[in-house]
């Protein structure tokens, strides 16, 4: 594959990127006509969309490390399945999420219940630790797998090595987990940060007022209740310029990790006994019991509700596994030209790694109203939602799927790019032997997310559907403003497992495809 060719693929992917994040948002500035003054209740926004973005970051990847490293080297029977039962919170639909933690933390809910036995007072989900801890349950499990794949990336010979040597568990850390740590935390936790900066759906549900209001939120507010594309145009601004900071701090503090090529021999890790044996098990433990049990609660509240679902909702269904596995197509064949690409170290390779995580950037709520704006003189919206919503899926999801598989795709080229040079391979022949095989695990896990978070995406499509275009979110959402609820839960329970399904069929078909 010749570097030129890699180029041209790379710059034009990015261009499209580019096209689909930045119109939309000079549509709604031209729609506006003018720049309103920055209140006080946006400050506010501002100030506290920021302070939980930090603090949800922090606590998730602070968490990651300790559950990551004890499934990295213990093994125990359902290992496996629960590393993929694990990842199922960051792939649910949010407001799916939402209920489940409301069941659990609620004025209603077990925890609540345990206190009042205690003699304690109850602990409010509503406000800004609600949305803290609705972020961090959501946005854990991508921590912990993108962490577990870092310690997965350290060759056997390294592990062998340091045996060899008389490691303990600090000279193991300070060696061989330091240097991974410092190579995969800074991209993990601008991720997250970022997902916290655009949040909308937990700050609308568990929010408490002015007090708990997001940047996104307020952005909702201000097109929803006021139609007043100037705040809302302003307010984006702010969003992407904290988003552009935040993924430059990030860019900045990346660094690829130092071992070297390994021969892909399988080796555990050594797991040393006594009460590091029990931290593992309380992390392990403690984090299946946090993430598991809401999502226990919502399948227990949904399956009454699945002998009542009304004919809209299969044909719902039909159309939301169409959208996610476009979308997903879309997301995947771009990450793969832009970090190829990068890892390459074409010209500009900074440009394309900055434009990878453009989407990240962008209010989803701005992009859809500046897309209605662009296509409303043309077409009409319901005739373009289908189209529309699945190239913004496939914009939101693509900074996710390749910030999994740069670091990988860096590491491949690295090792064993003057190999393949030598024995002439190029074009496709490189890819089928050396970047697929190499980069099969982050891939497939990659897709099954991108696929799983385009399943419940509840955007666009709200803005542009029709009654005959409604995918199983809005019909989920409608049936909840017509309070029907068991149908509702239903649904809700109906859209998790397709959505865990696709997240599940993808990550299997990587972890597999990955060791043949």
């Amino acid at each position: 594959m010749a570097r030129s060719a890699v180029s041209i693929t790379g710059f034009g992917v990015a261009a499209l990127v580019v096209a689909l994040t930045l119109l939309p948002l000079g549509a709604v500035f031209l729609r506006a006509g003018g720049w309103p003054a920055f209140g006080p209740g946006d400050w506010q926004a501002v100030v506290f969309t920021l302070q939980q973005a930090l603090l949800s970051a922090i606590i998730s990847c602070g968490l990651a490390v300790p559950v990551a490293r004890a499934l990295a080297r213990r093994r125990f029977w359902g290992r496996r399945a629960l590393i993929v039962l694990m990842g199922a919170p960051f792939v649910l639909p949010v407001i799916v999420a939402v209920l489940g933690l409301v069941a659990v933390f609620g004025r209603a809910g077990v925890v609540n219940d345990a206190l009042a036995l205690g003699g304690w007072a109850p602990w409010s989900i509503y406000g800004a630790q609600g949305v803290v801890l609705a972020h961090v349950f959501l946005n854990l499990p991508l921590a912990v797998r993108m962490v577990l794949l870092g310690w997965q990336s350290i060759p056997a010979e390294r592990l062998r090595l340091g045996e060899s040597l008389g490691f303990g568990p600090r000279q193991v850390f300070l060696h061989l987990e330091g240097p991974m740590l410092r190579a995969v935390l800074p991209g993990a936790f601008v991720v997250i940060f970022v997902i916290c900066l655009t949040s909308f759906a937990v700050a609308l549900t568990l929010g408490g007022g002015p007090k708990a209001t997001t940047v996104e939120l307020a952005i909702y507010q201000a097109v929803r209740f006021d139609f007043d594309l100037g705040r809302a145009g302003l307010l984006a601004a702010v969003q992407f310029c904290l988003c552009l900071s935040a993924a430059g701090v990030a860019w900045a503090l990346v660094r690829p990790t130092p071992f070297g090529a390994g021969v892909d021999r399988a080796m555990a890790m050594n797991a040393p006994g006594g009460w590091r044996l029990w931290g593992d098990g309380l992390a392990i433990g403690g984090a299946a019991l946090f993430l598991l049990v809401p999502l226990a609660a919502v399948g227990l509240r949904g399956v009454p509700g699945l002998a009542e679902l009304p004919g809209s909702v299969w044909a719902a269904l039909g159309r939301s596994l169409g959208i996610a596995l476009l979308s997903m197509g879309c997301a995947v064949l771009a990450a793969l030209a832009l970090s190829v690409a990068v890892a390459r170290g074409v010209r500009w390779a900074g440009a394309l790694d900055a434009v990878a995580l453009l989407p990240l950037a962008t209010s989803g709520l701005v992009l859809g109203v500046g897309l209605f704006v662009i296509v409303q003189p043309f077409v009409a919206p319901a005739r373009m939602a289908l189209a529309v919503t699945i190239a913004v899926n496939a914009a939101m999801s693509l900074p996710f799927v390749y910030r999994l598989l740069l670091p990988e795709a860096q590491a491949v080229l690295a090792d064993y790019g003057r190999l393949a040079q030598s024995l002439g391979l190029r074009g496709w022949a490189l890819w089928r032997f050396l970047i697929l095989p190499r980069l099969a695990r982050p891939l497939g896990f990659g897709a099954g997310l991108s696929a799983a978070l385009s399943m419940g995406d509840l955007g666009v499509i709200a803005l542009f559907a029709g009654d005959r275009g409604a995918t199983l979110p809005l019909v989920v959402q409608r049936l909840m403003g017509a309070y029907r609820m068991e149908q509702a839960m239903g649904a809700a329970l109906l859209l998790v497992a397709a959505s865990f399904a696709l997240f599940w069929a993808f990550d299997a078909w990587g972890r597999r495809y990955a060791s043949t």
